[in-house]
């Protein structure tokens, strides 16, 4: 066949072919927007792509654009029927988007900053296309949010869970065991519950998964919240067997076998099969066909609702010019926020506390958090008459960035890629957050963290994104501090009971600070 009847027949089949005059433009435009909001976020989608591609808790997010595309062209036919519109409203959204995104560049929340760029292309489609396109598009735009890699904040309280259900099941097995935190104690030696242990990297993409066929295989929405449910439910539950499998066999074959044989089994295989019962179970109640068109076009046409909201409509090349002066007001209070530092003394020292004398600093496993990009940081050790031992850090920050993160991981008590683990919460403390850690299994250490600037003292890594986030856009300047009070148990102490005694004799702990670091 001659190279040009090849490239006729394949323009005639393309999937351009049927693409209405009314649609052309549209679609260029929203190319266009969709262009210069990627290339403007570019760090936060490389961000993204890069924990895609490197973390295996987010490897299955790769697939998400693939499944949105696929998604989209399933409604070309009556896409094609519907004609797109410029819609102002969309505009409050692109806003929200924007000041999200914003949120999240001044405070070094990634969170924030990767939501608010994959909203902004939502919104964008929103402005450039109407609402009743959108409306047959809805769930390809909202299964967009699963590019977003979140999913990290969960691991503490799964580890938790999973402990509980297995330790559960293992006394049900009959297997002697302690648990203390995420630590498991059996004849056959210690078991963690570690965060690759949680199951968050399963549970997101069952979300994913789940969310995908309650949409497409269910038409029922109590069906669909029937199945997201156990989408959740299951995963969760599932990764507590595979723990206690793992305590089980290694009770009669040793820990070797037993790490060894959950590596390769009871990773995607395990819970491929639990994924396969889910569906496998679930398939008599699906009341969708495949076949079956999945947007009610009469039910657009003829919608009240979005006939009245058709109604805000604007010129899409005056949607493009406000949406272009949004983006370059966020981008310049972004920069402008991101320059501000407080001023901070040249050098700070521990103060005296009454009833406490400076003592050597010499714990049994090193423990020093790292608080990178801190300007100043100490680290020294109390005891007093009683024999209790405290050692106090103190980290001060000009300003917080994704660069200078008090809360950041891995800046805390809990340092990665030491001997410490995290083992469980600590008891309270006032507004502190308090963790117990454990290092080689044996030598553990009670540690009370507080966070201050301005007047907030606190141990919430939100609260602290909250007052970082309210003083950037105000264009404030403050400093921040971490202040971490830890003790090492000893004797079989409660080293708690020390740090408990040291935040009571130092009295206010913010004024405190506030001397440490001359603010007040």
């Amino acid at each position: 066949m001659p190279l040009e009847s090849t490239i006729k027949n394949l323009r005639a089949e393309g999937m351009f072919s049927r693409l209405p005059d009314y649609w052309r433009v549209p679609l260029a435009q929203l190319a266009i927007a969709w262009l210069a909001l990627i290339a403007l976020f570019a760090n936060d989608w490389a961000a993204m792509v890069l924990q895609w591609w490197d973390s295996s808790t987010y490897n299955h997010i790769l697939l998400i654009p693939v499944i949105v595309v696929v998604l989209v062209w399933q409604r070309a036919d009556s896409l094609s029927k519907l004609v797109p519109q410029g819609w102002w409203p969309g505009l409050i959204l692109l806003g929200g988007a924007l000041f999200v995104w914003l949120l999240g560049a001044v405070s070094g929340l990634n969170l924030a900053r990767q939501l608010g760029a994959v909203v902004s292309l939502q919104a964008a489609f929103l402005v450039l296309m109407g609402p009743r396109i959108a409306a047959a598009c809805a769930f390809p735009l909202a299964y967009m949010l699963f590019l977003v890699p979140f999913g990290d904040e969960l691991v503490p309280a799964l580890q938790m869970i999973t402990a509980e259900l297995t330790i559960a099941l293992t006394h049900m097995s009959g297997i002697p065991a302690e648990i203390e935190g995420v630590f498991i104690d059996t004849p056959a030696g210690l078991f963690e519950v570690a965060e690759a242990c949680s199951g968050v990297k399963f549970l997101v993409a069952m979300a994913a998964l789940g969310a995908l066929v309650a949409a497409t295989c269910f038409t029922s929405w109590k069906r669909r919240i029937v199945f997201m449910a156990a989408a959740v439910f299951l995963p969760i539950v599932a990764n507590g067997i595979r723990a206690w499998g793992t305590i089980f066999i290694a009770q009669s074959q040793g820990l070797e076998f037993a790490a060894g044989f959950d590596h390769i089994f009871y990773g995607w295989v395990f819970f491929g099969l639990v994924m396969g019962v889910l569906l496998g179970v679930s398939w008599r109640w699906f009341d969708r066909s495949p076949e079956e068109n999945p947007v009610d076009l009469q039910a657009i046409e003829h919608s009240q609702l979005l006939m009245r909201l058709a109604g805000f409509s604007i010129t899409r090349v005056r949607a493009l010019v406000i949406g272009g002066a949004l983006v370059a007001v966020i981008l310049i209070w972004a920069v402008i926020a991101g320059r501000l530092e407080a001023e901070l003394p040249e050098a700070i020292d521990l103060p005296e506390v009454t009833g406490w004398n400076r003592a050597d600093y010499a714990p049994t496993v090193e423990w020093a958090p790292l608080a990178e990009g801190a300007t100043h940081r100490l680290l020294g050790s109390y005891q007093n008459e009683a024999g209790q031992k405290v050692d106090v850090f103190i980290a001060l920050y000009a300003s917080q960035d994704e660069q200078r993160e008090a809360g950041g991981f891995g800046q805390g008590a809990l340092m990665p890629a030491t001997e410490w683990r995290w083992l469980e919460p600590g008891k309270g403390l006032g507004s502190a957050k308090t963790d117990y850690l454990l290092a080689n299994g044996r030598t553990k250490r009670f540690a009370a963290t507080w966070y201050r600037t301005g007047d907030l003292l606190s141990g919430s890594n939100s609260k602290l994104k909250l007052a970082t986030m309210r003083d950037k856009l105000l264009l404030t300047a403050r400093p921040t501090t971490t202040l971490i009070i830890s003790s090492e148990a000893s004797g079989g102490s409660d080293p708690s009971a020390s740090v408990d005694q040291f935040a009571n004799d130092v009295g206010s702990v913010g004024e405190w600070i506030d001397r440490i670091v001359q603010t007040d």
